[in-house]
């Protein structure tokens, strides 16, 4: 269950606050829609409820708020907007890297896409999905960690009648197994269709929270709805018998050939074109526009006669196509692509059973066969048209009654649930960022540009013969404040989080990447691995062209060969570590590159000239010293090593890598434990 209460927004400047005092419930096993036209604080609604916007109130999923609940994605399915997420990945590696965020097996990848009926796009890049299919794949990240609720913001806008039925059939189905089910919707008709119970919003307030019996009795006004080749005229004498007989009558002409008729019946209009002589394509009963108190957005006729709905209350989902539907570029989920497992044909069978609900349409009188939003019955002066491709739907359905039932849902069963969930450890944010680092093509083109960059400018250095053999195999000249491998570390380590803030990764566990220390440090690890990697690649490729170029001079193993590698390696883990700490901070990829160019143009002048003048006392003699301080005595050659670790750190370039490290990284901290203290 969900339990909103007082969800307020902060006011904006001199505007009122877009959500005020708004609290409803959203029970356990019924799908609730939180229905408002555009601008009414649906968003900024679910925002609140999901702690991704500042405001005041409290939100409890199943009693808990969400702050509280050690594993947010667990518990809570969230489908906000497009799916967050690099347009270069492929859509299983989006779903396997959420897998390592939530902490659920990487086989779950395969089940939820199996189940939104897109396993022949899973190697599809994010950026070449439809609009149909990236809402199944948001679907599917929502489905992810098998949560009890799932709170889903527009899910169907932009889709056509039958991916959008296709939608309101898997959340049914998830809220006939036992979850709770929340989305957000502008059009009336589509809430009263799917929803068992309908929260009202208008500016930001609740002025109806409603079952949907009462929703569609009581906020949606019946109509007939028309078409004839001569709708303008018969539109006229319906408007002019009105005022005969003194009947509140209204007709909307919705241009071309189609009327929209509120206070009259099929009957009505059709004895009143057949004594006019006026021919008749189409008389429907539909459920019609909201009131006034509620403006929904108009769609165009077309879309409304194809995502009409019957007013009978329909014992299960509906199937996702007919017999006289366009096909659709994928196919839709069915039984051929159910996850293979007794549980999951156990969830087909339960899906299948009428949901225990208590909200029924209103139904109307009727006399016809059912068509668009009800029944419909065509007529004219003289023969019957033949039904267009528009009444295809229409003419594919059957009268109600008891003996004639709607047919079984044939949708794919939900994903089977998972019992057990792994326990958290260290290396779940590990796996995690290992997916993220790898899943995209533009850490490998940014490695492959630094190789061929640095192998040309070690080609050009070694022709001038004027550069010292370190700064050869580095390709780092004189003129540049950093070698290409270093700036290409940081590069890749400002990926790390500002890629990330462009495109959240961590949208199913809270909408953005959050400031943890462990995922920190997973980052810091992964990016010294690459950097590592990097260096000695660099180091490698250099010296095997050189030697092919210039023969074996160039190649030769210098004496203080350990103490440069470290140094070299040392200069390039810390550009790493400087992009990500400063990217993470800024939450930019820019700020990253900014941070690590920083170091030699603006700090290491300013150390320079801090160690400038004579120094009354200096650090000599210190590892020494340190042995003789030390309880137990040093093993042979660590004074050596700590001798190379104090020379390098005394150096400029050392000291204000370690001068910015430090800076940022306290900076990082601040920005994580000011919200907990918060």
């Amino acid at each position: 269950m969900i339990q909103a209460f007082g969800l307020t927004s902060n006011p904006r400047q001199e505007l009122p606050p877009a959500v005020d005092d708004v609290s409803f419930e959203a029970p356990t096993g019924r799908v609730t829609a939180l229905l408002g036209a555009r601008a009414s604080g649906k968003t900024t609604a679910v925002r609140l409820m999901l702690e991704l916007q500042q405001g005041r109130g409290i939100t409890h999923f199943r009693g808990r708020p969400l702050h509280r609940i050690p594993h947010p994605s667990q518990e809570v399915g969230v489908l906000l907007g497009e799916v967050q997420g690099h347009p270069s990945r492929t859509v299983r590696g989006q779903l396997r890297m959420l897998c390592a965020a939530a902490g659920v097996p990487v086989q779950r990848a395969d089940e939820v896409l199996e189940v939104v009926g897109i396993v022949s796009l899973r190697e599809q890049r994010l950026g070449t999905l439809s609009r149909g299919m990236d809402r199944r794949l948001g679907l599917a990240c929502a489905l992810l960690a098998d949560p009890h609720t799932l709170v889903l913001d527009g899910p169907a806008d932009g889709l056509s009648a039958r991916e959008g039925k296709w939608l309101h059939g898997i959340l049914r189905a998830h809220a006939s197994l036992g979850g709770t089910v929340l989305f957000t919707t502008d059009d009336a008709k589509e809430a009263a269709r799917t929803a068992d119970r309908v929260v009202t919003l208008e500016e930001g307030h609740v002025i109806a929270d409603q079952c949907v019996a009462d929703f569609s009795r009581t906020r949606l006004r019946p109509r007939v709805a028309v078409r004839s080749p001569h709708a303008a005229r018969l539109g006229v004498l319906l408007a002019k018998e009105a005022r005969a007989t003194q009947r509140s009558v209204e007709v909307v002409n919705e241009g071309g050939n189609r009327l929209s008729v509120y206070g009259s019946n099929c009957a009505d209009i059709g004895e009143t074109a057949f004594r006019h002589s006026i021919l008749v394509h189409q008389l429907a009963d539909e459920v019609g526009d909201a009131g006034p108190a509620v403006s929904v957005p108009a769609r165009t006729r077309a879309e409304e006669v194809r995502a009409a709905e019957p007013t009978v209350p329909q014992p299960a989902v509906a199937d996702a196509s007919s017999a006289t539907d366009a096909p659709l570029p994928v196919l839709e989920p069915s039984e051929e692509t159910a996850a293979p497992s007794a549980l999951a044909r156990a969830h087909a069978r339960s899906a299948q059973e009428p949901p225990q609900s208590t909200g029924t349409f209103v139904s109307l009188p009727v006399d016809a066969d059912l068509g668009g939003a009800s029944s419909s019955a065509s007529s004219s002066a003289s023969a019957p048209a033949p039904p267009s491709d528009e009444q295809g739907t229409q003419a594919s359905r059957t009268p109600s009654g008891p003996a004639s039932a709607p047919p079984p849902a044939s949708l794919s069963p939900l994903p089977p649930p998972i019992t057990t969930h792994p326990a958290p450890s260290p290396l779940r944010p590990l796996r995690y960022e290992v997916r993220r680092a790898t899943g995209i093509a533009t850490g490998y083109l940014t490695a492959a540009a630094v190789l061929v960059a640095s192998a040309i400018v070690a080609v050009l250095l070694a022709r001038t013969g004027r550069t010292p053999q370190a700064h050869l195999l580095a390709a780092w000249p004189q003129e540049l404040p950093l070698p290409p491998a270093a700036l290409g570390a940081g590069l890749l380590g400002a990926f790390a989080f500002g890629d990330e803030f462009r495109h959240p990764a961590l949208a199913a566990d809270r909408g953005t990447v959050p400031r943890r220390l462990g995922l920190l440090c997973a980052k810091l690890a992964v990016a010294a691995a690459i950097a590592v990697s990097l260096a000695f690649l660099v180091v490698a490729s250099d010296a095997v062209l050189l030697h092919l170029v210039y023969g074996e001079e160039l190649t030769k193993l210098p004496a203080d060969w350990l103490s440069t590698s470290a140094s070299w390696l040392a200069l390039v883990v810390g550009c790493a570590w400087a992009g990500v700490l400063a990217a993470g901070v800024f939450r930019s990829t820019t700020a990253g590159l900014a941070a690590v160019l920083a170091v030699p143009i603006l700090v290491v002048p300013l150390v320079q000239k801090a160690l400038e003048g004579p120094s009354v006392r200096t650090a000599a003699g210190l590892p020494s010293r340190l042995r003789d301080l030390a309880l137990v005595h040093w093993p042979f050659g660590a004074e050596r090593v700590l001798a190379a670790g104090l020379r390098m750190i005394a150096q400029p370039v050392g000291s204000a890598l370690m001068l910015s490290l430090t800076a940022l990284l306290c900076a990082y901290l601040l920005t994580v434990l000011r919200p907990r203290a918060r």
